[in-house]
Parts: C-alpha cells; sequence; structure tokens
C-alpha cells in the first residue's frame, strides 16, 4: 500500500459500497482495543479530537467510532457544496465519496493546553494517512485537499462551533 499510494484526481462515477465506506471509516477511527478505548490512529492522551464525514451522492454521514456505525447527518448530495469550498477542485464534485476530518480541540485543551491544536493538526495526518493507505488495500483512489475555505465547509456539513474542518479527501475508483 505504501509503494502504490498516490494522489488520485480522476474518478470514475459509481458509488462505494456501504462496506467500502465501513471500512474507510473504521481506517480512519475505527476502534481497535477490547477495552473500546484505542483506534486505528494515535491520540494524544486518547482523547480522540477527530470526527469523521462522509458526503456521498444521497446524504451526510457521521461515523460513529465506538459503535462502528454511520448514522444519516442530513440528506442530499453536498458535493457540489464542497466543491465550491474547495475553490472549485472538480474531483471533489466528481468523486462518489468525499470524506471530511474535522477535529475539536477542547478535547485536548483539558490536558495539552497550548499544545492542543498542534496535537489536533497531527492526528488529521494520521487519520487521513490511514484512509489513503485502505483505499489503496481496496483498490480506490483518493486525494487529501486541504485547500479550502473553511467558513463554507462548516456552513455545508452545519457543523457547530467547536468543530473545525482539517481535510476533504476524495475517493473512488
Amino acid at each position: 500500500a505504501l509503494a502504490t499510494r498516490r494522489s488520485v484526481r480522476n474518478f470514475a462515477p459509481s458509488p462505494l459500497s456501504d462496506a467500502q465506506i465501513g471500512q474507510l471509516c473504521w481506517a480512519c477511527q475505527g476502534v481497535t482495543g477490547a477495552d473500546g478505548v484505542h483506534r486505528t490512529s494515535p491520540s494524544a492522551g486518547a482523547l480522540y479530537p477527530l470526527e469523521l464525514y462522509v458526503a456521498t451522492p444521497d446524504h451526510l454521514l457521521h461515523y460513529l467510532a465506538s459503535e462502528h456505525r454511520l448514522e444519516v447527518v442530513q440528506g442530499g448530495d453536498l458535493r457540489p457544496d464542497l466543491q465550491a469550498a474547495a475553490l472549485d477542485q472538480e474531483h471533489i464534485g466528481q468523486a462518489p465519496a468525499v470524506f471530511i476530518v474535522c477535529g475539536v480541540v477542547e478535547r485536548l485543551a483539558v490536558k495539552y493546553g497550548d499544545r492542543s491544536e498542534r496535537f489536533m493538526f497531527i492526528e488529521a495526518g494520521h487519520a487521513a494517512q490511514n484512509i489513503h493507505l485502505q483505499a489503496v488495500s481496496l483498490n480506490l483512489g483518493a486525494v487529501v485537499v486541504g485547500a479550502f475555505q473553511d467558513g463554507h465547509v462548516k456552513e455545508a456539513l452545519n457543523l457547530g462551533a467547536e468543530e473545525e474542518p482539517l481535510y476533504l479527501m476524495p475517493v473512488g475508483r
């Protein structure tokens, strides 16, 4: 997976299966410990400041790591809004699924103070790489996108004030 990982920006319109979406979510933030705490991506103090969303043609989903379950947050296709927020990068609107990694820095602040934001960004990088490598192992392509207008993404996803979008990751064939 490491040797063949590349940034892919052209996608076929065929949808991802529920199993593929679930596996990609698990790779990002899935629970791995029998204690129900530890996850696939390391986290400072095991405080897990990241939230994961998936935009598909039909709805916006939120990954509930502790239950390995996706909940529907809202209906409709938000990919055009995300594409517009991302300086009109066409691959975001073209991909059958866009994974959105968000962070809540306050979860870390109770323990790490001034270093909290840094740790959140580091964790987002770990999580995004896991999605990328899992996509490769599923014979899918992905690209990490950081060029977007935060406020527009927050508005499209209807995020709370404490949640910050960190990455957009279009994934597909």
